[in-house]
């Protein structure tokens, strides 16, 4: 089974991105392609893969002590795509890898120039106060959140004021009656690319 994917753009913008998937899917999953095909279509070379967890066991959630192999699979990733671009380059992922991709920019500021976060889990459903934001305060790297307004692992009215812990440059886009999955609702995938180059 392959593990990654890279998308050419037609025409390149000389910029690209990092893209990866949640706790209990792989880089097949159906967000985590269409996201893909928008940014390549907008210009982005984009390495769509799977986390290293992932690549060791076919289903079920990652282990915590895992977190950290987890961005260093993150880390690689954005070198082998600086080394294909002469742009910037960005980090994505839905949920545990966009959380893990935060985390990973907080622990290396200038890693990427910025942040493609969809369905942030700020918390477990039903365990608000179990909130997954220390890092905030060290995030110091343009960031766009994707939410939907259903989302059980944390309303978009949380997340828009957890997200006021970072200091850097932050846009929150919400999806108007979507979840977790961001299947619902009506989102226009076409304008990523915009929220990173210039949208933050």
């Amino acid at each position: 089974m392959d593990h990654e994917f890279i998308h050419r753009p037609e025409k390149t913008s000389g910029a690209g991105i990092v893209l990866t998937h949640g706790a209990g899917g792989n880089c097949r999953a159906a967000l985590t392609v269409a996201a893909a095909e928008a940014l390549s279509a907008a210009g982005l070379l984009v390495l769509r893969c799977d986390l290293p967890f992932r690549r060791r066991k076919p289903f079920g959630p990652p282990h915590p002590a895992g977190a950290a192999e987890d961005r260093a699979g993150l880390k690689d990733a954005v070198e082998r795509v600086r080394a294909m671009v002469t742009g910037p380059v960005y980090l994505s992922g839905h949920s545990y890898g966009g959380r893990q991709a935060s985390m990973l920019a907080a622990e290396e500021p200038g890693l990427v120039e910025g942040l493609l976060l969809f369905s942030y889990p700020l918390h477990p459903p039903d365990k608000p106060q179990q909130l997954r934001t220390a890092h905030f305060p060290a995030l110091r790297t343009p960031a766009v959140f994707v939410h939907g307004t259903k989302d059980p692992f944390g309303s978009a009215v949380e997340l828009k004021a957890a997200i006021e812990l970072i200091p850097a440059t932050v846009r929150l886009v919400t999806v108007e009656g979507a979840g977790h999955n961001l299947k619902r609702g009506t989102f226009d995938m076409s304008g990523l690319a915009g929220y990173l180059e210039g949208g933050t």
